[in-house]
């Protein structure tokens, strides 16, 4: 085996990722603090031709040197909407038809080796702080909740890596 290089890649161009169809999902993030964790949404959202990213509360929005370091550009390609709430963002998509996912540890949740999602629909997860989660508020707003199953000490993920995680499982789903 031979490690391609980025010239192997075909990548697309910026202006070719805002055109090309979008799986339908949006990222929402809930109060998240770490400008690296939200430039890490970026980057898989664009791996993953998410549609948008909704910043909410104290989310940092782009531009942002601290963001670009991670997002390497992403912010640039995938589309992005700041809300003062993350209520107003989950009405939103409500109001569009969205089914909503809280990704959190919650009774009743599905876990993610057993979420199956409807394809002719359009979808969103919200994922929370790094300390506190998805706040109870937002949770009671959702649909449903995905539970990423975990067997080690720890009981959670950072965030960046529970997006990745959750977005890769959707897009096996949706597209």
């Amino acid at each position: 085996m031979k490690v391609k290089k980025i010239t192997d890649l075909n990548r697309i161009s910026v202006d070719e990722f805002k055109v090309a169809e979008k799986t339908p999902l949006i990222v929402i993030l809930d109060n998240v603090r770490s400008l690296n964790n939200i430039g890490s949404v970026f980057r898989t959202s664009d791996a993953f031709r998410v549609e948008a990213i909704y910043l909410c509360g104290i989310t940092a929005t782009p531009p942002d040197a601290e963001i670009h370091k991670t997002a390497l550009g992403a912010e640039d390609a995938v589309a992005w909407r700041y809300f003062e709430h993350t209520e107003d963002a989950v009405n939103v998509l409500k109001e569009r038809g969205d089914i909503i996912y809280a990704v959190e540890q919650a009774e009743k949740s599905i876990m993610l080796n057993e979420l199956r999602m409807d394809s002719t629909k359009h979808h969103a997860i919200i994922l929370g702080n790094e300390v506190k989660g998805v706040s109870q508020q937002i949770v009671d707003m959702c649909d449903y909740c995905i539970e990423i199953p975990q067997f080690g000490t720890k009981h959670s993920l950072n965030v960046s890596v529970a997006t990745g995680v959750v977005v890769w499982e959707i897009f096996k789903q949706l597209v």
